[in-house]
């Protein structure tokens, strides 16, 4: 950023000022956002386990708890039962059985400890929320667009304010300069901004991204409005060669090529390059625009310390434990079994792995990969994480845990790695789903993951009467009817367990299959359907339970609302959220409102 004289057409504005006061602006808008969230908030912490959850993996000891004696009767319902009138396809191939809806008479009348409901604003203007909510593209809403609308109208504010950039290039140097905190701070994965927002790292980056592509632009503008200045002057060379300006060359190629490495294709197809060129040219950039311009450290020092003080938390949150790994060829996936890491998550949150294991490749041991916790905290399994084999390194991993064999020593499939687990991350934020009347996971894939930790920890709260759930519904959506073999014994068992809510699960295959499986082969309560769900009619089938189901305590609770919890592809999340929108106003006001929890692949 060079001294330069301002155009005796604008009058003067002092430009390190004006960026100042358009970063506070900035932060007073997270601010009222962050206000928004804070009645959920309240009420979330306002129980004393929820600060224990979230935020550090640790290992506890676990209290055996007596076996409950059987709560309902098994007795396959009439033909005419009303529930079959609610299923969720009627094509000719589906299996089901309803009898585990039929409730014992027996059940628990005290002792009961609810948690808290606050509605989300998205309840309570659905209207609003609905045209918020709108796919402008696969994975963007017209929501985060009014976000990256507003936060362009304040940088264009900021950088053509009484100025021209090709009289002034001062000022879009001081703009880039303001938003680089900004840059690093959405770059991190423990954000202050997201801790008061109650969003993941994950959802805020599109945000990242966008304001990266912005700060490359004022970048480039300032550079070029200072050559176009040299040049009609006829003092480029003369300039250019100040070592000030040298750093400046430094920086601006820095920048540039973060940007060229960021595109969709090099974070697609060669992440290792993306993260390790964004590593080391974030560590050039800083020192570089220090040596350009000495006067811009405080926005220097505040980078470095904020990128500091992320790498410092996530050691914290880093531990590392000898785990079980075994191939499950029907879904082409990895399971990853930490047995003595069983506390410190919430539902639904993620953790990034690191295989320390040469078998992984020369480098394969760097790599940090995400995927979703599948279980619940507090049970004996501890920690189980399911790897989609998708790419090389996923492949490796699959090919490792296949090759393996038998162990021994214990007899078991698979073999023993020591892995490096962070976390965790991402989750629900101060969305309870133990808070809501009826919840409805909808799941495609390996997202399976996401449905099984949900429903396992509401399980988990209902047994020890700490959940309003009345009913819940899992739609899992997978290619081929034998991806489900491998989990029908864990599905059953979470069916078995649902005694206070009843549970649902309802598999759709989109692959035609030579042999589907027998009618024997589904336990009651799990159902296997040729063709896509239909959405629409299984959700107006939660909505009623919700308002109609209960019995002793629960039958008297509130009607607090319904909660569809989604992960898999980005489409996915596209076609539920314009169910949701479609549903009648009347039928929403009866259930209390419908909030939508998205987890998506392919941040």
């Amino acid at each position: 950023m060079e001294a330069a004289t301002q155009s005796p057409s604008f009058p003067s504005v002092d430009a390190f000022q004006l960026v100042f006061h358009v970063n506070i602006f900035l932060l007073a808008l997270a601010g009222v956002f962050a206000l928004f969230a804070l009645p959920r908030a309240v009420a979330r912490f306002s129980r004393a386990a929820e600060w224990r959850y979230g935020h550090i993996l640790r290992a506890i000891p676990l209290q055996r708890r007596t076996p409950r004696p059987p709560m309902r009767s098994i007795q396959p319902p009439s033909s005419s039962s009303p529930a079959a009138d609610n299923l969720t396809s009627d094509e000719t191939h589906t299996f089901h059985s309803e009898a585990h809806l039929i409730r014992h008479p027996a059940a628990k009348v005290e002792g009961w400890s609810l948690p808290p409901h606050i509605c989300a604003w998205s309840s309570r203007i659905p209207t609003f929320a609905n045209i918020l909510r709108y796919r402008l593209d696969i994975g963007f809403s017209l929501g985060q667009a009014l976000v990256l609308v507003i936060y362009s109208a304040v940088l264009v504010y900021a950088g053509f304010l009484k100025s021209n950039v090709f009289e002034d290039p001062l000022r879009t140097g001081f703009v880039a300069m303001s938003q680089i905190p900004v840059v690093f701070l959405l770059a991190t994965k423990n954000n202050i901004l997201g801790i008061f927002l109650a969003v993941g790292y994950e959802k805020l980056n599109y945000i990242h991204r966008y304001a990266g592509v912005l700060l490359v632009i004022a970048s480039n503008l300032h550079s070029l409005g200072y050559i176009y200045l040299w040049t009609i002057d006829h003092t480029f060379s003369e300039n250019i060669a100040m070592p000030q300006r040298i750093w400046a060359v430094v920086a601006l190629v820095d920048v540039d090529l973060l940007y060229l490495f960021s595109i969709p294709f090099f974070r697609r197809r060669a992440y290792n390059l993306f993260y390790c060129s964004h590593v080391v040219l974030f560590i050039l950039f800083l020192p570089a625009l220090h040596s350009h311009q000495p006067s811009v450290w405080p926005y220097v020092i505040a980078a470095a310390g904020i990128i500091s003080l992320d790498y410092l938390i996530r050691l914290l949150k880093t531990r590392v434990f000898n785990a079980h790994i075994r191939p499950i060829p029907d879904l082409m996936l990895t399971r990853i079994e930490i047995p003595q890491l069983n506390a410190g998550w919430r539902a639904g949150q993620h953790v990034r792995v690191r295989v320390l294991s040469s078998a992984m490749g020369w480098f394969g041991w760097a790599e940090s990969h995400p995927f979703t916790i599948a279980t619940a905290a507090k049970t004996p399994e501890g920690m189980v994480l399911l790897c989609k084999k998708t790419g090389g390194w996923t492949g490796r991993l699959y090919e490792m845990a296949k090759a393996a064999g038998y162990e021994s020593d214990e007899g078991t499939y698979g073999r023993t790695v020591q892995v490096m687990i962070e976390g965790p991350y991402g989750g629900t934020g101060h969305c309870v789903f133990a808070s809501y009347s009826a919840a409805m996971f909808v799941v495609g894939g390996s997202g399976i993951s996401f449905a099984l930790s949900a429903v396992q920890d509401v399980l988990q709260r209902d047994s020890e009467g700490a959940s309003r759930l009345k009913f819940i519904e899992v739609i899992w959506i997978i290619r081929e009817s034998a991806c489900l073999t491998p989990l029908v014994p864990q599905l059953a068992a979470l069916i078995q367990q649902s005694v206070y809510a009843p549970l649902k699960i309802s598999v759709h295959y989109t692959r035609a299959s030579d042999n589907p499986p027998r009618k024997d082969f589904l336990p009651p309560g799990l159902t296997l359907t040729a063709g896509r769900p239909k959405i629409a009619r299984a959700l107006d089938a939660v909505m009623s339970r919700a308002v109609s189901y209960g019995s002793n305590v629960k039958r008297s609770m509130d009607i607090t609302g319904v909660v569809v919890g989604v992960c898999g592809p980005t489409g996915l999340g596209d076609d539920i959220a314009q169910v949701i929108a479609q549903v009648d106003a009347g039928r929403r006001w009866a259930v209390g409102g419908i909030e939508m929890h998205e987890e998506v692949y392919g941040w």
